[in-house]
């Protein structure tokens, strides 16, 4: 019999409206997978980001010590804001090991890590062979709110495609492209005063700023290809305002890595952004929207113990 306390036990945090409702049509298929591979399983359905954190409460009270969402980049957002925030009230409580099964639009922090992303119950073998690892996540401040990204946060563009993205209702491979390419020709470059680690390090108009912890975003584009999430460092792209010709040039060359060499281009590591502008700019957190003037991204080394 399992004990309250027993590790194998795992919370499933299921999303069945991720990937336009691909997550709950393939749980049939997954479930009896996971019993398996896992063991004993208390499982949460739902598509509300509130709840996640009052589940995963419950989880840790029972003596749950792992968790696994089924869903995308989304899904994970709303993962690591609860766990961040679990692990900072219980600081001296056993962190709680976390693990995706990726099945959304996106997936790119799976494409990113090793993760298999186009096949969910390939994905499922892989997580029972995973082992935990301390992994960086960042922080934004946009004045009093404070929230986590695992991923990639984009701000001034990737705001816009997040926006784009977020008003259609049903994704296909090429949303996040041609949102990106909508995007670039129809809005402009915004104002920006950027420091990374406390020095000035550009000022003027910027179509995008983005403060990478992994490298992928927007189904594959290899924005920040040298990022390691356990380096305690940001990767932090600038796409300048120069015409927009150029920045759809350097964009050709997004999807292979290399747009680091263009002109358009300026990149750096840092372990804190700010970014300043007269305008509010739209972020893209993970693939969630947000918006803000004057923005703080610091990173937080190690703060998850995430399955690799």
């Amino acid at each position: 019999m399992t004990s309250p306390s027993d590790p194998s036990r795992t919370l499933i945090v299921l999303n069945p409206h991720a990937g336009s409702g691909r997550a709950g049509r393939m749980w049939q298929s997954l479930e009896p997978l996971l019993w398996e591979y896992l063991g004993e399983l208390l499982i949460a359905v739902t598509d509300k980001p509130g709840d996640v954190a009052a589940h995963l409460d419950k989880a840790r009270a029972a003596g749950l010590t792992r968790v696994i969402s089924i869903g995308g980049d989304g899904t994970n957002h709303a993962l690591i804001n609860a766990l961040a925030d679990l692990n900072h009230r219980y600081p001296d409580a056993p962190r709680m090991v976390y693990g995706n099964v990726p099945i959304g639009t996106g997936r790119d922090w799976a494409r990113g890590n090793g993760i298999p992303f186009n096949d969910p119950q390939a994905a499922a073998r892989w997580i029972a062979t995973a082992q935990p690892t301390a992994t960086d996540i960042g922080k934004i401040s946009i004045g009093d709110h404070e929230e986590y990204f695992l991923n990639i946060a984009s701000a001034g563009l990737g705001g816009e495609v997040a926006r784009r993205v977020e008003r259609v209702r049903r994704r296909r491979p090429w949303t996040f492209l041609t949102a990106t390419l909508g995007a670039i020709i129809e809005r402009g470059a915004a104002p920006m005063q950027i420091e990374i680690d406390g020095v000035p390090w550009y000022e003027g108009r910027a179509y995008a700023a983005v403060v990478a912890n992994g490298s992928t975003f927007g189904r594959g584009m290899k924005i920040a290809p040298h990022a390691d999430v356990r380096d305690g460092l940001f990767e932090v792209v600038l796409v300048k305002g120069v015409p927009r010709v150029e920045v759809l040039a350097a964009f050709q060359r997004v999807y292979s890595g290399t747009h680091l060499t263009h002109r358009a281009v300026m990149s750096a590591r840092a372990r804190s952004v700010r970014v300043r502008s007269d305008a509010a700019l739209g972020v893209e957190l993970d693939g969630e929207f947000a918006q803000g003037g004057s923005l703080e991204f610091t990173m937080q080394p190690g703060l998850l113990s995430l399955l690799a």
